[in-house]
């Protein structure tokens, strides 16, 4: 990750052109959304609904190892000396967020692999007959799909809080310097995840489940942002500066209109009649929650970058 270098006495700075790039708010994105993916799988398993043939458990491993692959492929694109990520499996150091991300990423990939093989896509079946022996060998077993079923959530959980760890750890960032913020990413990543779904589960009490819990996140999002705001305009001066960057600062109109009221408020309404049956269920909704969610990572990396100490005025 690159260091942003800000002109402290240019006021009419751009918001989205001094900016990592578009590698790390699309990593934490991906991540947050496959921990998502994770959780709902994890969960759907732990609840036996897995014994329903259509169950969008089986559908979401494939989808979960390609997403989190590209993921990594923009972490890595972003690093300075690529040659040299193998040393991060070196050495685990309990201190280190990213000790801690590079060996969870790790142990993400045989989680979703054990879920995969509980019934492998139909191409990969044809291809390697000796995956049915594997899948006979799982449905066996019933403690070990209850333990898949766990480690999927387990896995899922420390992923989505991992991203948002990365960036509260950095003290030098007042806007990031916040405890909500790997709440806000972890809530974030499985109501991105719940729209997602919803729109791919053949299932339809499935997809009314997963409407209803994207409702029930997306309500918990919109008081976790106002903590994180709270957090910060009861903290330190610096820190009510990096508050005013999104409430009516120079990334204000994109937070307000694209993650607030696109991503959030929009489609929590739209959801809360289909539920209720007042409209028939849409698209548009989850399209819109999952834009918002790739939004606010741009926005809280670019602000958070921003606003640092040696940079006295956000303004």
């Amino acid at each position: 990750m690159q260091e942003l270098t800000t002109t402290r006495h240019n006021p009419q700075i751009d918001p989205f052109m001094q900016v990592w790039g578009w590698e790390i708010p699309v990593y934490l994105f991906l991540g947050g959304l496959v921990a998502g993916m994770m959780i709902i799988s994890g969960y759907f398993i732990f609840s036996k609904r897995y014994k329903n043939t259509n169950c969008v458990t089986y559908t979401l491993p494939i989808i979960s190892l390609l997403l989190l692959s590209l993921g990594m492929f923009s972490l890595f694109l972003d690093l300075e000396h690529k040659l040299y990520v193998w040393r991060l499996y070196t050495t685990f150091k309990i201190s280190s967020p990213m000790s801690w991300g590079a060996w969870i990423l790790i142990l993400v990939y045989p989680v979703i692999t054990a879920n995969l093989l509980m019934d492998s896509p139909k191409f990969l079946a044809d291809r390697f007959p000796q995956l049915d022996k594997i899948k006979n060998f799982i449905h066996e077993r019933p403690v070990l799909i209850q333990n898949i079923g766990v480690g999927n959530m387990l896995l899922g959980g420390m992923l989505g809080v991992y991203t948002g760890v990365l960036l509260s750890t950095m003290g030098s960032r007042p806007l990031w310097n916040s405890s909500m913020l790997w709440v806000l990413f972890l809530i974030s990543g499985l109501s991105t995840a719940a729209a997602l779904v919803h729109m791919i589960a053949k299932d339809v009490d499935e997809r009314e489940l997963l409407a209803k819990a994207d409702n029930g996140f997306l309500t918990i999002e919109i008081f976790v942002l106002a903590l994180l705001l709270i957090g910060l305009l009861t903290s330190s001066s610096v820190h009510i500066e990096a508050a005013k960057l999104l409430i009516s600062g120079a990334y204000a109109p994109a937070f307000w209109v694209f993650v607030v009221g696109m991503g959030v408020v929009i489609p929590l309404f739209i959801q809360l009649l289909a539920v209720n049956h007042k409209i028939k269920h849409t698209p548009i909704a989850p399209i819109m929650v999952i834009g918002g969610g790739l939004i606010l990572r741009f926005i809280i990396v670019a602000a958070g970058q921003y606003s640092h100490y040696l940079n006295a005025h956000f303004k």
